[in-house]
């Protein structure tokens, strides 16, 4: 017996593609740091239990452990999530309803300099970590709102920009 199917959702023979995968579905992503700050959580604990070798061996070993213990936790509880859900953009501690949105851009590793630098305007909001090298821009069409766009680091541009496009943000 083979199986119907479902009548709601049309079968394509084709993949999909990141544009239309996101389509309908939220976007969530956390914007966790790379290698090297990992690494320097554990070499920041690492020394500091180092340092307290000459005081006692245990000692040492507890403080590195803790240290570890509490970059990790800090790193963690730091790192900002960048969502798309029931119709509100989140990054970060800001949320803005997507309605509200308009033309929203992918942004390249150079596009998001030339963004930063000579392009910024001081008033616009930014959720943005060094170490990710994309990023969306977003027009703010609130006329309450001072913001003129958001800027948002994230590793999945694309998919972010379908996100808030079926969402209902109309594109650029």
């Amino acid at each position: 017996m083979t199986p119907t199917p479902d009548p709601v959702t049309p079968v394509s023979s084709e993949p999909p593609s990141p544009r239309t995968a996101a389509v309908g579905a939220p976007f969530r992503e956390r914007l966790w740091p790379g290698a090297v700050g990992w690494g320097g959580v554990v070499a920041f604990a690492g020394v500091l239990g180092v340092a307290f070798v000459p005081v006692d061996a245990r000692l040492a070993l507890v403080v590195g452990v803790v240290a570890l213990l509490a970059g990790l936790a800090g790193a963690v509880l730091t790192t900002p999530r960048v969502e798309v859900v029931d119709g509100v953009l989140r990054a970060g501690n800001a949320r803005i309803p997507v309605a509200l949105l308009r033309a929203p851009r992918v942004l390249d590793r150079a596009a998001l300099r030339t963004e930063l630098g000579p392009a910024l305007d001081a008033r616009a909001f930014a959720c943005l970590r060094s170490w990710i090298g994309g990023g969306v821009r977003v027009e703010v069409e609130d006329p309450q709102d001072p913001t003129p766009y958001w800027i948002v680091s994230t590793r999945r541009p694309d998919a972010l920009v379908a996100a808030l496009e079926a969402a209902g943000a109309p594109a650029a």
